[in-house]
């Protein structure tokens, strides 16, 4: 084996574990895999010889350039913070890909990234890698260039924005599958109330259109989001359900082509977030069928 296969296989072995920080940091699996992508070419370049824990000094790696990009993104100012909903990961409707397992574990929900979107880089960096990878507070004070006591603080404020936007969701993945049935059934039959009484009153819709069609909508409220339900309705689109960041989901398909991907999050057996990305762009990485509802699914 020579030098550089060795360096391969070694890379490989974390590889999983990597991919899962980056799309936490960045809510897009294109950019995550470009960060680990560029973190392979920075190992296969640097002598590692006396690091005595790779998957940290990979992890710092990746958590740096996560961090130069999310900076990077700010700075373009492309979409406000909070106004973009993450690229989704689909599997099969009974069927979690073991790939997308290994990359969703904590269940990282389509409504927890987009809550995510609402940190700061540093906030965001910080939190993930601590409450999500456990990462010490001193190796991630090095990487935002802070105190660990100012670290701690950055954690400590996206925690309390996580938590007072997040409900606590049902994990019942057969439970939310009904839910979602009912929310569909309802919005096929035009029964306005019937769509309200299974959305929670504070239920909040996310919709990503693409740039061309006018970005991101959010929406509000119960009989607001029941509204907007009756009208896509109307588009006469097939829709199957899948698992979507892990938890019961459904995409759509409009003559034959995939429309949309919606993550629902379902708590206290109603509705209280739906996340629909339908950038043409940002579906590019999904592959669904629209004539089985069993088939598989996959994201690259």
């Amino acid at each position: 084996m020579t030098e550089t296969e060795l360096l391969a296989e070694r890379f490989e072995e974390h590889r999983a574990h990597l991919r899962a920080v980056a799309y936490r940091m960045l809510g897009s699996l294109a950019e995550a895999d470009d960060a680990v992508q560029d973190a392979w070419l920075r190992y296969s370049r640097t002598d590692t010889s006396d690091v005595e824990n790779l998957r940290a000094w990979l992890t710092t790696v990746v958590a740096r350039l996560c961090l130069n990009m999310l900076q990077s993104r700010a700075a373009r100012r492309e979409v406000p913070y909070g106004e973009r909903v993450p690229e989704p990961v689909v599997s099969a409707a009974d069927d979690l890909d073991p790939e997308h397992e290994a990359l969703l574990a904590d269940a990282v929900g389509l409504a927890l990234l987009v809550v995510l979107d609402t940190l700061g880089p540093a906030e965001r960096l910080a939190f993930v890698l601590h409450d999500m990878f456990a990462v010490p507070f001193d190796e991630i004070a090095r990487i935002v260039g802070r105190s660990p006591t100012a670290t701690r603080q950055l954690a400590s404020r996206g925690r309390r924005r996580v938590r007072g936007a997040s409900a606590v969701p049902d994990v019942d993945v057969a439970r939310q599958r009904e839910v979602i049935e009912a929310f569909h059934a309802a919005a096929r039959d035009g029964d306005f109330e019937a769509l309200v009484a299974v959305l929670d009153p504070d239920v909040v819709l996310h919709a990503d259109l693409g740039p061309a069609a006018g970005g991101v909508t959010v929406v509000r409220g119960a009989r607001e989001v029941a509204s907007r339900a009756l009208m896509f309705s109307r588009r006469g689109l097939t829709s199957v359900p899948a698992l979507v960041n892990g938890a019961a989901g459904v995409v759509s398909f409009g003559d034959g082509r995939l429309f949309s991907v919606m993550g629902v999050t379902v708590a206290g057996g109603r509705i209280t977030h739906l996340d629909v990305q339908a950038d043409p762009a940002r579906l590019a990485h999904v592959d669904v069928q629209p004539d089985d509802s069993t088939s598989r699914a996959s994201s690259s």
